[in-house]
């Protein structure tokens, strides 16, 4: 995991094949996705354990993503001047030892401080995992190979429901943790077999940390630059101000916390199909015109869980949610990493995801806050409507397509 920038050659090393470079790559989200999915139902536990308002329960959701701001665009910057693979690799670790530590968090302070470890690890690994796999993509696939590597995402949501389901009622959340943190540390050893990115080991030059940030603003790339900023900023407040409030959501809405969370392992499963759906779409209709209506589909379906009145009606929505939800976020990365140029690959990606994760920041808090106020779901779901409209309209009017162009 040596950190030097690494020296441009002509020598590119041999890919493994397009199903372990996936696999092994996407294990890694697969457990990072567990870890933030795992926290909307430990927060659950931990606020009857240690008697938090709605508020506090909202402020350490929102620490993780402080923490994820600011590891995604460290690292993209960090990965376009060391290369994919070692940044890769030291994120992970991160995410690891930080989850397993997080077992033994014994009040709100150290809390705090382990969810935004855990948060920087995880947000620096997600921007590059996705650069490192489409770089190691052929074209005419490179659509479907990040779309499929996004989909091991809701493998960890479905996994984190699981235990949720099994472990936190039977033995606590502080297992959940462990749980989390030892299969992460051997993917980190799986990662080893990796070769480095042929795109990034094929560049004539590596360039500064200031160059590539720079390359953001340049004319033809600002455009994009703040097309992807609003939409991962749309899609983080709506996405995280729903997700880890649903399992509390619901408890509030007078189910138990053993159905609370079957619910929500039911809802999850429409977020395989989501991402299916998108493997498929990406290389048929393209990038652009897959993303915009699934966020359409995503906004009109969180105004109707927010006015859903009965358990009907909220399993109807509930699922629609995961399920549009998880397909733009497919649409979200291939579209973004798409738009700027190997040398500043992973900086733009990692700062539009870095950017984003303020409106993960701002919703958990805000949520918690609104509630506390009793304010009405109704009202709170229509502010994720009206936030996936604006980065919908963004994407439509302003946003590139690049399905079939060379990167």
């Amino acid at each position: 995991m040596n950190m030097q920038p690494a020296a441009a050659s002509p020598v590119v090393a041999a890919l493994p094949s397009s199903k372990k470079l996936i696999t092994v790559s996407g294990l890694g989200l697969l457990f990072d996705s567990m870890d933030v999915n795992l926290v909307a139902f430990i927060l659950v536990a931990v606020a009857k354990q240690w008697n938090l308002n709605p508020s506090v329960v909202g402020n350490l959701g929102s620490m993780g993503f402080i923490g994820m701001a600011v590891g995604a665009a460290l690292a993209g910057l960090l990965a376009d001047r060391f290369g994919r693979k070692a940044v890769f690799m030291w994120t992970l670790l991160i995410y690891s030892l930080a989850t397993g530590f997080t077992a033994f968090a014994w009040g709100v302070g150290i809390f705090y401080v382990l969810r935004f470890l855990v948060g920087f690890g995880l947000g620096g690994e997600l921007p590059v995992a996705t650069t490192y796999v489409l770089e190691s993509a052929p074209d005419n696939q490179r659509g479907r190979h990040v779309v499929l590597l996004e989909m091991f995402y809701a493998f960890g949501s479905l996994a984190a429901a699981l235990i949720s389901n099994l472990v936190i009622p039977s033995v606590g959340w502080r297992v959940a943790f462990l749980i989390g943190a030892l299969p992460a540390l051997y993917v980190l050893v799986l990662r080893r077999q990796l070769p480095e990115s042929p795109r990034f080991q094929s560049l004539a030059r590596r360039h500064s940390i200031g160059e590539s940030f720079a390359t953001l603003w340049q004319s033809g790339i600002a455009k994009s630059t703040v097309v992807t900023w609003v939409l991962w900023f749309t899609m983080n407040f709506a996405f995280y101000g729903m997700v880890l409030w649903l399992p509390s959501i619901l408890a509030l809405k007078g189910y138990s916390l053993v159905h609370s969370l079957s619910y929500v392992l039911i809802m999850n499963l429409a977020q395989i199909p989501g991402y299916l759906t998108a493997a498929w779409l990406v290389e048929k209709w393209g990038r652009k015109w897959t993303l915009v209506p699934a966020m359409l589909g995503s906004a009109l379906a969180a105004l109707g869980f927010g006015f859903a009145s009965n358990t009907l009606w909220i399993f109807v929505f509930g699922i629609l949610v995961n399920y549009f939800m998880l397909g733009a976020w497919a649409g979200t990365y291939i579209f973004t990493v798409e738009q700027f140029p190997i040398h500043a690959r992973a900086t733009g990606i990692g700062w539009a995801s870095g950017f984003g994760r303020i409106g993960a920041i701002i919703a958990p808090a805000l949520v918690g806050a609104l509630i506390a106020a009793h304010v009405s779901f109704g009202v709170i779901f229509t502010l994720f409507f009206i936030a996936l409209a604006l980065g919908l309209l963004f994407v439509f009017v302003w946003g590139k397509e690049t399905k079939g162009q060379a990167i």
